[in-house]
């Protein structure tokens, strides 16, 4: 088991794997907030496409994006297994609608492989990088590429 002194002296950090379709995804862990249940969102007109609306979250209106659409794949169909993560990044939180959370992993630096060339610039916009874990192919999200970046965008 890795300790907090051992972390910090071998630069290792967690990550919080999920999938979207049949494909794993992962955000630091030190982002996240929350993990809850899905919840209904209620929609807000002019919102971009990926947006699927609000939760009142503890008093407060929390913007729910469906992740698997703001990443180019097939919007998500919500149901009951359906989670929403709760991160933050800067000022903003925001929840993403994943299919469900996978897996707590502990890497270093040099564990993350660089995007491929073969990628698009909107995926390198997104990616952070690959960890090939466990005969895993996991894609490293880049969370300020993922929020929206005007008032306007956002809804």
């Amino acid at each position: 088991m890795t300790t907090l002194a051992n972390t910090m002296t071998s630069g290792a950090r967690e990550l919080i794997a999920f999938r979207i379709g049949d494909q794993e995804f992962c955000v630091d862990i030190m982002s996240v907030r929350e993990i809850r249940g899905w919840t209904p969102a209620t929609s807000m007109p002019h919102a971009p496409g990926y947006m699927l609306g609000v939760i009142n979250l503890r008093g407060a209106v929390l913007s729910i994006i469906d992740l698997a659409a703001r990443l180019g794949m097939n919007p998500a169909e919500p149901t009951v297994r359906h989670v929403i993560i709760v991160a933050q990044s800067g000022q903003r939180i925001v929840g993403l609608l994943v299919e469900a959370v996978s897996d707590i992993l502990s890497v270093t630096n040099d564990n993350i492989q660089p995007t491929p060339d073969v990628s698009s610039d909107f995926e390198r916009t997104f990616a952070r990088g690959i960890l090939a874990i466990e005969k895993r192919m996991i894609c490293l999200i880049e969370l300020d590429a993922v929020f929206p970046h005007t008032e306007s965008e956002a809804a």
